[in-house]
Order: structure tokens, then C-alpha cells, then sequence
């Protein structure tokens, strides 16, 4: 039977397919649906967990797998980063049972701080990368990639991206086959413990195997063949080698021409490539991002067209690939004309902005009183940055809004230094910052904003929550606790929706000349669906249109008239407008 799913939900039903006896995983759009879809549809046979960071989840991943249980371990491509350490060993290692890393891309950056290509890093670590191009796909590559993972013993890379994780297609249900190999681990301390007398072994041994799956790679048909790339037939003066979504977009905007679609990029299919382009007059590579096939084309010596034509940065579309086809032909781009309704007024800009009554709101507006520098982490949070608040100076990755507070104060500046990191963050990579803040005793203060959930990503359970992604009751760790037992002596708990308790702790925390954790304690607003408070009004009779209420950036405070008003149907009730306001002109709604 036929299901329509987008490419998150297929890899789920692939991986119930295949087998799988653990997922886990940390949550990072658009990888973030694949193990909540796990837990929702297959939990009763796949048991799933999210890790506090992608480092720990590929080593939890890897020991099951050394059980010789399929795993998989799901991230996006920046987590990938975090998670390298364990996986350049794992690749010399191997494990008994099929483990899969299913990495989501982000071309165009939708949400996230770069668009890098894990293809690059597959290549680094020598694993083989496998680029499904929809869903069905999405679920069959899975399956095949416990398949090569076991016969090759080598881990295996999914690439997913943006539009194959979240778009739709047709997926073609099967019944779950559970390999017969036993799970239990077989002591082999030559091959799991690497040694340097050991790794001298396997390097040697990881070089043959990607040499080998190379060769086999390059076969489409045959026992051997892994059924990953493909042919199609078409017109002989042009060949395009593509891979990934940026198929179905060479299969729109070049119909007639022969395709070369690749769902191995690594190890690279070298026959089938000079084959292939042997067998047109012209060939052009449409890939997204870095030009990781380009070069391999060019490398074996043969001529190809690529980056010359198609962006290296941002998502490709099939208007993208047009214009680059009348590039190819030395023709002039002219666009399709699409059908635009009439708008009598232009639409208001809509910028990004903290939900109306989100938490973090109170501890921003209290830091633009405060003359600091603040380093500002990955989360909802980082939206402090945007004006009116405007109260973030840097963000980099995940724990470094800590640990660049810890170098910046140590240089001797005068102005004190404030480290933002959310509650989900402090667990991924925060506590090994607090741990060197404390150790070495900068003078810099660490804003937790403890919001009870990890948000950006879909309200996520973290290791503060009380709960796992089974929905099991389980250990709540606290943050003040974990502070304090790493040396922070100075440790304070404060409510953000309460303005003045927030701005005294602040100002006491910045003009100390010890380190201060202060801890930042309300629930996401979207979490908890319902209202803070009763809904606020403002009495236009006693408003000085002082603007002061603006200055929080509150979605539900609007200015028209000469004078601020509320939206009461986007009003949270937090009641900061009320605190802020000089004249008392805010007040609570009265209800029929």
C-alpha cells in the first residue's frame, strides 16, 4: 500500500523496516521529525532517545551497534561538526551491526548559522554518503545503507536536506525484517580498542574498502550493483550529473537531456562517471552547495561544466536551473510569467521576533539598562539580537555564548561581560563552559534561560524536563545544582516576568568581580498553551506615548494614532508592559 509522506516520515518507516533496534539523535531542523515520528508511529519496536548533544548520541549509536544492533543517530549538518571526534574512529573500527547517520543539510539556511555540505565531511572520514532525492527514496537508501553498512563494516551517511525532510511523495509501505545475527557484543579489544599498534592496522584496512566500494558502486546492474545510481536515457549532446532534490529540478528544467543521477557521491562511482561522459558531447554537474562532484569529474581528467553556471550558495529551483541553461546557450534569461493577485495596500514587514509573553523577553529588556557586552548562543533566544532589544553581540555555535563570555572578560575590558545560553544548550555544551568559568575564575556572568523545554526545534524534552522522548518519567537534572558542584559559588534563580527582580539580579551579578550564574526560570509560552496573566489594555486617557512599552518588542503592543495600543487576541497577559509603564496607562483588560 502506497502512504503519502514527507521524507522525515519515510526515513522513520525505513528504519522500523529495516530492523532498527535504536534511534537516537539530537533535535535540529530539519532532521528534528524523524525520531518524533519514531516515537509516535514504532516505539514498540524501536526504542528512541535524544542525547543531550550529537557527540553523545553517535557514541551511544555506535555502542549498540557494537552489540551488533542496527542503529541510527539522527542530527543536522552543524551537529555533524560536534559529533566528528567519535565518528573519524568509528570509520577505522567499524561495527558488527549496521550503523546509519542520517545528516540534514540546510542550503539556503532556513535555520541555521551556515549551509555547510556534509559530503565534504563524509569524504574526510571516509564513509560512503548516500543522497535520496525524495521519500521513497528516503526509505529504501535507508534500508540499503544497513545493508552496505554490514557488508562493508563501515558506518554510513544519509544526506537528507530542507525539501527532501519536509516535502511529500509516495512511499510504498513493506513488513519489518529483524536480522537473525544475534545482539550481544563479542570482546575483539584488536579491532575496538585503537591503539595506536592497533589504528596502524585498520588504516591500511579502511583505505581497501573504500577502494572496494568504489568499484562495486560504479555497477548498475548485477549482483553486485548497489542500486543507488541511475541512468536515464535522453539526448546525447547534453549529460547532466546530478544528485540529491537537484534531480527533480535538472528533470523539469532539462527534460530532454541523458541524466547521470548519483545516490552514492562517496565513494566516488569513478567508471560509471567516465562512462557516462563518454557517452554525451557536453556535460554540466547540478549539485547543490560545494562543488564535490565538479571537482571528482575534473580529477579524473574529464571535461565538465558546473559552478561556472549553477550558484554555489543557496537552495537551487527550477527557475535557477533555467536561467542557468540559457547561460549553457548563451541566451537571455527571460522569466516565466507567474500570476500575481493585486494587493490595494503593500503587506507590512513581518521580521522574526520572541513570541508575545515569551519569557526570555524580560531578561533581554532588563540587559539594555545594563552598559555589557553580551555573547549570545543558538536557540529562540538568539532573536535578542533584533531590534528594539538589540542586546546580542555574538553568536557563533552552541556553548559559545559561554565560553566566549569566559575569554572576552578575561582580556581586561571594562564593561562586563553577560553569556547567554538556553536550558536545552547548557546541557548539549554549556556545562563544561560554566566548569572552565568557574575554574579559572573570569569575571563573567551566565544567563541560563531555563525555559523548561527545548523550543527552537519544536518543544523537545531535554535532560531538564523530567521526561524522555518515550514519554517516560525519568530523572530532572538541575541547573542551579550542576552550577554550583562546578565551582560557581554565586548562583541566583530569578522569574523574568518579574522586571525589577530580574534587573537587581543582573546588576548585582556585573558588578561583581566573581563569576554568577543567574538562572532564568518561566515556561515557553507556546508549551504551556494559555495565557500568562489576564490580558492588558491600555488606557489612552493617562498614556504619554513615551514609547517605553515599545521598547520591549512585544508583537501585541502596536502603534497607530500617535499611541501604542494592545492586540488583545495576540496579548499573553506577562504583564511587562504594566511594569515598564512610568504613568500606570497600562492596566488588565476588564471582561464582559
Amino acid at each position: 500500500m502506497k502512504h503519502l509522506l514527507s521524507g522525515n516520515e519515510a526515513f522513520a518507516r525505513g528504519l522500523y523496516e529495516a530492523g532498527c533496534t535504536l534511534a537516537v539523535g539530537y533535535p535540529g531542523t530539519p532532521s528534528t521529525e524523524i525520531l518524533e515520528n519514531v516515537a509516535k508511529s514504532y516505539k514498540s519496536d524501536v526504542r528512541c532517545e535524544w542525547a543531550p548533544n550529537e557527540k553523545v548520541a553517535l557514541e551511544v549509536a555506535a555502542g549498540a551497534a557494537m552489540a551488533g544492533a542496527r542503529t541510527v543517530v539522527t542530527m543536522k549538518h552543524v551537529g555533524l561538526n560536534v559529533a566528528m571526534d567519535p565518528l573519524m574512529t568509528l570509520t577505522e573500527t567499524g561495527t558488527p551491526g549496521g550503523f546509519v547517520l542520517i545528516v540534514a543539510d540546510d542550503p539556503g539556511m532556513h535555520s541555521s548559522q551556515n549551509e555547510q555540505d556534509t559530503r565534504m565531511l563524509a569524504r574526510f572520514a571516509k564513509v560512503p554518503v548516500f543522497e535520496p532525492s525524495d521519500s521513497a527514496e528516503a526509505k529504501d537508501f535507508l534500508k540499503k545503507a544497513f545493508v552496505i553498512s554490514e557488508k562493508y563494516n563501515t558506518p554510513v551517511i544519509l544526506r537528507s536536506n530542507t525539501r527532501v525532510s519536509h516535502s511529500r511523495s509516495m512511499v510504498t509501505f513493506e513488513e519489518r525484517v529483524v536480522p537473525e545475527r544475534p545482539i550481544g557484543f563479542e570482546k575483539n579489544p584488536r579491532q575496538f580498542v585503537v591503539l595506536p599498534m592497533n589504528a596502524r592496522r585498520l588504516h591500511p584496512e579502511q583505505e581497501a574498502r573504500v577502494l572496494k566500494m568504489e568499484k562495486e558502486g560504479s555497477v548498475l546492474r548485477g549482483r553486485n550493483a548497489w542500486h543507488l545510481n541511475k541512468i536515464d536515457e535522453g539526448t546525447k549532446k547534453l549529460g547532466i550529473i546530478t544528485e540529491s532534490v537537484a534531480y527533480q529540478y535538472v528533470k523539469e528544467a532539462f527534460p530532454e537531456a541523458s541524466v547521470l543521477k548519483l545516490g552514492c557521491a562517496y565513494p566516488v562511482p569513478r567508471k560509471l562517471i567516465e562512462d557516462f561522459c563518454k557517452s554525451v558531447r557536453k556535460v554540466l554537474v547540478v549539485e547543490e552547495l560545494e562543488d564535490f562532484t565538479e571537482l571528482n569529474v575534473k580529477a579524473m581528467g574529464l571535461k565538465c561544466e558546473g559552478k561556472s553556471v549553477i550558484p554555489r550558495c543557496g537552495e537551487l529551483s527550477s527557475d535557477i536551473l533555467r536561467e542557468a541553461r540559457a547561460k549553457l546557450e548563451g541566451k537571455k534569461y527571460v522569466p516565466a510569467k507567474h500570476c500575481k493577485a493585486k494587493i490595494s495596500e503593500p503587506l507590512p514587514m513581518r521580521p522574526p521576533t520572541l513570541c508575545a509573553g515569551c519569557p526570555h523577553r524580560g531578561v533581554f529588556y532588563a540587559l539594555t539598562k545594563i552598559d555589557c557586552d553580551v555573547t549570545g548562543d543558538i536557540g529562540c533566544y538568539t532573536l535578542g539580537y533584533m531590534p528594539p532589544l538589540s542586546k546580542m553581540d555574538t553568536v557563533i555555535c552552541m556553548g559559545a555564548g559561554v565560553s566566549m563570555a569566559h575569554g572576552m572578560s578575561q582580556t581586561g575590558q571594562k564593561r562586563p561581560v553577560v553569556g547567554i545560553v538556553g536550558d536545552s544548550t547548557f546541557f548539549h555544551s554549556g556545562i563544561t563552559g560554566v566548569l572552565n568559568v568557574a575554574w579559572n575564575k573570569a569575571k563573567a556572568t551566565i544567563v541560563v534561560l531555563d525555559n523548561r523545554i527545548t523550543a527552537m526545534t519544536g518543544h523537545q524534552d531535554n535532560p531538564g524536563t523530567g521526561l524522555t522522548l518515550m514519554g517516560e518519567e525519568t530523572v530532572a537534572a538541575s541547573i542551579e545544582e550542576i552550577c554550583k558542584a562546578c565551582g560557581i559559588k554565586n548562583v541566583a534563580v530569578v522569574d523574568p516576568l518579574n522586571y525589577v527582580e530580574t534587573l537587581d539580579a543582573l546588576k548585582k551579578a556585573t558588578s561583581s568581580d566573581e563569576p554568577w550564574v543567574v538562572i532564568s526560570r518561566s515556561p515557553c509560552v507556546l508549551k504551556q498553551r494559555r495565557r500568562t496573566g489576564p490580558v492588558r489594555r491600555i488606557d489612552a486617557t493617562r498614556c504619554k506615548a513615551c514609547k517605553a512599552c515599545l521598547a520591549l518588542g512585544c508583537p501585541s503592543i502596536e502603534f497607530t494614532g500617535g499611541k501604542p495600543h494592545i492586540n488583545a487576541l495576540v496579548c499573553n497577559g506577562c504583564s511587562l508592559c504594566t511594569q515598564v509603564c512610568k504613568f500606570n496607562a497600562i492596566e488588565e483588560e476588564v471582561q464582559p
